[in-house]
This record gives structure tokens, C-alpha cells and sequence, in this order.
């Protein structure tokens, strides 16, 4: 089951904060600096709005003040037995049946609700088998699988794709340099995943662009023979037209810049990152 919390960092209870930081804090400097972080008020239209609950999105501590509050949650959740995955206000909670899971729903919607006061969205909470795939943080987790959410794929490739642009201009090292930390990110953080097949397709899809924008960089077919020449080629030329996008597939340009030599050249390759196999046994 899939849990999901209706505005949770607008409706945080401020008097329940403090309580839950007191617990662990002493330092009476640190709770009136975030009491004051907390009334600090947000603009609205313009116009600033006293903040009587909450914490204001995208502040700096707000991630930290909502796992706090909510920790409170997980210990009574696990008291009572129920296996829970939570990331913020992302909430999965494992059953064993349909009958365990609407169990463990009113449980977890009495304790949100009546003592945290925070509001639980129904329309948004899903019971589901794990035949049928759950989707959290990003990946779709099945009863013998983990897979990237396609939406993920889709907005992850649109970003490479704006970065490889063939009109850029930028010298090939300098993409590749500005590439790295982007994949880094994604392939560290969806490598739990079964998520092999699509990093090679992504690492294929990838390395043509970037052969596109070394071609329309070389400008003129010469210089692409000079380049094949250096590098040991001894088959004929075949006419190439070097801004096409048609041409990055062509045997020359894949002799000219082979895989290997992305590697040499720094790239990442999400070929290379090792990727997990997640097997649910608790699904029946």
C-alpha cells in the first residue's frame, strides 16, 4: 500500500515540532532558531503571510523538521508490526493480504490524522498487489521486479537530449564534462533497480548524439578521413553528410569514435554501473 499525505509541509504542527525536536535536542538556542524558522511567515502574491502551521517549502530544513515529525509515526507503525518504507512524506507499507493492508491503512490514517494532524489523501492511497507493481520514488516495484517508472526514462532522456543539442557549439570534452554529474546522479540513485537493459539503451542512444555533434564539429567530411586515416582505417569512403543526424549510425562514424574511445575520454558509461534484482517475499 501506497500512502499519500495531503500538503503534509503545509500542515505541520508547530507545537508538535518542537515537542518532537525536544526530544532530542537540549540546546535552547536551536529551538527558539527554529521556532523563529517556523513563524518566519512566506510570501504569497507579493505579500508576506504569517506562518501559523507548516514549513515552508523548499526551506533548507524542512526535509529534516518532516522526518522528525513523522518519526513518530514510523515507531508506532513498527510497534504495532507493520514493515514501512518512508522518505519524507512517501509512505509504503508491506502486507502480507488485502485484508492486513486495509488493517494497517486505518491504523496509519488514525495515527496521521488524529495525532499528528496531518490530512491523508484517499484519492491518492492505493492498495495493490505486487503482481500488478506499485509505484514509489520513482520506481515501479513488483513482486520479482524493480523497475524505472517510464516517465522517469522520458524526462531523464529529455534532458540529455537538451544538453546535446548538434547547434550547441561547445566542444565535445566540455558536454561530456557537463554530462557526467547528471548520469552519475540518475544511474547511483535508480541502480537498485532492473535497470540494465534501459542504461544501455540510454549509454547507445547517448553516444550517437554525441558522435552527431562531433561530426557537425569536424564541418567537413576531410577532416573526418584525416581523423580515420590517424586511427588505422584503410577501408574506402563513403559519401557522409556531416550534419545528419542518420550519419552518427553510419560503420565510419562508429570506426572513428568506437565505444572505447568514450570511455577514453571520460564519459560515464551506465553500462558499467552494477544494477540490483529486488524479489518481494512477502507478497502472496
Amino acid at each position: 500500500m501506497d500512502m499519500d499525505l495531503s500538503k503534509c509541509f503545509d500542515k505541520l504542527d508547530h507545537t508538535l515540532i518542537i515537542k518532537s525536536i525536544k526530544r532530542r535536542v537540549r540546546d535552547g538556542s536551536v529551538l527558539k532558531l527554529i521556532t523563529q524558522f517556523l513563524e518566519s511567515g512566506v510570501m504569497v502574491d507579493g505579500h508576506w503571510q504569517q506562518t501559523e502551521t507548516g514549513s515552508p517549502q523548499g526551506g533548507v530544513i524542512s526535509p529534516l523538521i518532516a522526518n522528525i515529525y513523522l518519526d513518530a509515526f514510523d515507531k508506532e507503525m513498527k510497534e504495532r508490526g507493520h514493515r514501512i518504507v518512508r522518505y519524507a512524506d512517501d509512505i509504503l507499507i508491506l502486507c502480507s493480504s488485502r485484508a492486513a493492508a486495509e488493517n494497517a491503512k486505518a491504523q496509519a490514517t488514525h495515527i496521521l490524522e488524529e495525532k499528528l494532524k496531518l490530512s491523508v489523501n484517499t484519492d491518492k492511497t492505493h492498495i495493490t498487489h505486487s503482481d500488478d507493481g506499485v509505484k514509489f520514488l520513482g520506481v515501479e516495484i513488483g513482486t520479482k521486479y524493480t523497475r524505472i517508472q517510464p516517465k522517469k526514462l522520458t524526462a531523464f532522456k529529455a534532458k540529455l537530449k537538451q544538453m546535446t543539442k548538434r547547434n550547441g557549439g561547445m566542444p565535445l570534452q566540455s558536454v561530456i564534462n557537463a554530462l557526467n554529474p547528471l548520469l552519475r546522479g540518475f544511474s547511483y540513485y535508480f541502480k537498485i533497480a532492473n535497470a540494465s537493459r534501459a542504461f544501455k539503451q540510454i549509454a547507445s542512444w547517448l553516444r550517437r548524439r554525441l558522435r552527431s555533434i562531433q561530426l557537425k564539429l569536424w564541418k567537413k567530411a576531410s577532416r573526418l578521413h584525416r581523423w580515420l586515416r590517424q586511427h588505422g582505417y584503410k577501408g574506402q569512403f563513403a559519401h557522409i553528410n556531416m550534419t545528419s543526424w542518420c550519419s552518427a549510425r553510419s560503420p565510419l562514424a562508429s570506426y572513428a569514435m568506437p565505444n572505447s574511445w568514450f570511455d577514453e575520454i571520460g564519459l560515464m558509461n551506465l553500462e558499467n554501473v552494477a544494477t540490483g534484482y529486488v524479489f518481494s517475499n512477502y507478497a502472496k
